[in-house]
C-alpha cells in the first residue's frame, strides 16, 4: 500500500508506526474471509481491509474522526482473526488501537454513549466497584428484556443486565495479596499470578484452581500487592493514557518481585489480559523510564496453559469419560498464537477434546463489545453456540472469562475454565459449574 504522510506527520512515533503497518498491506482480501463482522454483515467497510482504508485516509489527511469511521471501527471486535489469516504480516492490532485512540481524541460521541463508556471504565477495572455493581445488576436483571426492546442506549443497559450472573458469586479462597508455598518437598520455582479485575469477581474459583495446581506442582505462587487491571478494557476503548497508567503500575509491581526474590513467569488465566500484557513492551516503547522494564514483563508473561505444558503434572487421579468442546478464545488463538497447548493438556488429563466448527470466529464477547454492540454480539454468540452443539459435548472448556460469560448466556451446557478442569483431574475439587449436573460421577 502506498502512503503519503508528510515528514512532520512521521515525526509522531504513533503515526510512524501506523505508516509501517499500512505499507505492508497488499489489498489481498484474505482477511475478509475470516472477519466475523464481514461474515455477518457483508459490508467491505466492516472488514479489516475496509477499515484499513478508512484509517489510512483519516491519519494521512490528519483529520478528526467522523461518524462513518467511528461506526465501522466500533464494530471491530479486535478478535485479530485477520492477523492469523494475513500473508503479509499486517499488525492490524496496533493499527486499530491507534485509530481508537485518535477517535477518542477527535470525536465527541453522543451523550448516552459517553456516559455508558465512562461507566464501564469507572466500574469494570475495579473489583470492589464491580462487585457492588453486580448487586444492582442482579436486582435489575428482570428488566433486561424491556430495556432491550426500547433499543438505542437502553439496549446496551439491557445487555449489561443480561450478562449479570444469576446468583452473586462468592469470594475466592486466595483473593488477597499474598504468597502460597509449594506442596511438593522440593520447590521448583516462583511465579506471579495476575489476580485481575473482573475475573476474581465473576469466577474466583479460576485462580483458586490455578494456585492449587501450581503449588502441587512445586511452585511458589505470589499475588503481589498493588497490582491492578491490566488495562485491556480501557485500551480497547481508546483511553490510551488510562491504559498506560495501568501498565506502568503493574510493571512496577511485577518488576519489584522479579528484582527481589525472582520470578520464573507472570501467569495469566484470562487470555484477553494476556494479549495486552504481552504487548506492554510495545505500548510503553516510547517511555524511556519504562520501555526496558515493560519489555521484561512482556517476556515473562505466559498464559497458564503455556506454563503448564512444560511441567510434569503426573498422572491424573480421576478417570476420563467426559467429552469437551474446546472453545479457543480469539485472544488465545489469534492474539497469542496458543492453539495446541490447552487441548493437549486436557487430553493428557483424560478428557476427550473436540474442536468447535468455525472455531476461528469470535463468540461476540470481546471485552465490552457484548455491551456496546449487543446486536452483533448476540448473533455471534448464537452462531458459536450452534457450532458448539454440533460436537455434542458434555461441557465447554475455554481460557477466558469473557468467553465463559458470553457463551454461558446462550447455552445450558456447563462452561468451565481449562485450569479448573485440570485442577480437578489432578486432585482438586469438582468445578462448581459441574456440581448437580450429573457429570462429576461420570468422571
Amino acid at each position: 500500500m502506498q502512503t503519503n504522510f508528510t515528514a512532520e506527520q512521521l515525526a509522531d512515533p504513533h503515526v510512524a508506526e501506523s505508516e509501517k503497518i499500512l505499507r505492508k498491506c497488499v489489498h489481498c482480501g484474505f482477511c475478509t474471509a475470516t472477519c466475523p463482522t464481514f461474515t455477518l454483515l457483508g459490508d467491505e467497510l466492516d472488514s479489516p481491509r475496509g477499515r484499513i482504508y478508512m484509517i489510512k485516509d483519516m491519519l494521512e489527511n490528519g483529520r478528526p474522526a467522523d461518524e462513518q469511521i467511528v461506526r465501522h471501527v466500533d464494530r471491530c471486535l479486535s478478535c485479530l482473526s485477520c492477523m492469523t489469516t494475513c500473508p503479509s504480516g499486517v499488525n492490524y492490532m496496533h493499527l486499530v488501537d491507534h485509530a481508537r485512540a485518535h477517535i477518542e481524541q477527535t470525536w465527541r460521541r453522543p451523550l448516552a454513549d459517553r456516559l455508558i463508556r465512562s461507566l464501564l471504565a469507572a466500574v469494570l477495572p475495579y473489583p470492589g466497584r464491580f462487585r457492588l455493581a453486580l448487586v444492582g445488576a442482579y436486582m435489575g436483571r428482570p428488566l433486561a428484556g424491556a430495556f432491550k426492546a426500547l433499543g438505542g442506549p437502553f439496549a446496551k443497559l439491557g445487555a449489561m443486565l443480561s450478562l449479570a450472573p444469576a446468583k452473586a458469586p462468592g469470594r475466592g479462597l486466595y483473593e488477597a495479596p499474598g504468597r502460597f508455598q509449594p506442596q511438593a518437598a522440593a520447590k521448583k520455582g516462583r511465579v506471579a499470578l495476575l489476580n485481575g479485575c473482573a475475573q476474581p469477581v465473576l469466577a474466583p474459583s479460576i485462580n483458586d484452581a490455578t494456585i492449587r495446581l501450581l503449588t502441587r506442582a512445586g511452585y511458589e505462587v505470589v499475588l503481589p500487592k498493588g497490582e491492578g487491571c491490566c488495562g485491556a478494557l480501557v485500551h480497547h476503548m481508546g483511553r490510551e493514557e488510562d491504559a498506560l497508567a495501568n501498565a506502568r503500575r503493574n510493571v512496577d509491581v511485577w518488576m519489584r518481585e522479579a528484582d527481589g526474590e525472582g520470578l520464573d513467569a507472570i501467569l495469566i488465566t484470562a487470555s484477553g489480559c494476556g494479549t495486552t500484557i504481552k504487548d506492554y513492551g510495545f505500548m510503553l516503547r516510547n517511555d524511556p523510564a519504562y520501555a526496558e522494564r515493560a519489555a521484561q514483563v512482556s517476556g515473562l508473561a505466559k498464559d497458564i496453559t503455556e506454563f503448564l505444558t512444560g511441567l510434569d503434572l503426573g498422572a491424573p487421579v480421576r478417570p476420563g469419560g467426559l467429552t469437551i468442546a474446546y472453545h479457543s478464545a480469539c485472544s488465545m488463538q489469534h492474539g497469542q498464537k496458543i492453539t495446541r497447548q490447552p487441548k493437549e493438556l486436557l487430553k493428557a488429563a483424560g478428557f476427550t477434546v473436540k474442536d468447535v466448527p468455525e472455531g476461528h470466529l469470535c463468540c461476540g464477547s470481546a471485552g465490552t463489545y457484548n455491551i456496546l454492540q449487543p446486536e452483533i454480539a448476540t448473533r455471534l454468540r448464537d452462531r458459536k453456540v450452534a457450532n458448539i452443539r454440533k460436537t455434542v459435548p458434555d461441557l465447554v472448556a475455554t481460557g477466558n472469562i469473557g468467553c465463559m460469560t458470553q457463551i454461558g448466556t446462550g447455552i445450558d451446557i456447563p462452561v468451565v475454565h481449562t485450569a479448573e478442569l485440570l485442577d480437578w483431574a489432578y486432585g482438586g475439587p469438582c468445578p462448581e459449574a459441574l456440581e448437580g449436573k450429573g457429570l462429576a460421577a461420570a468422571h
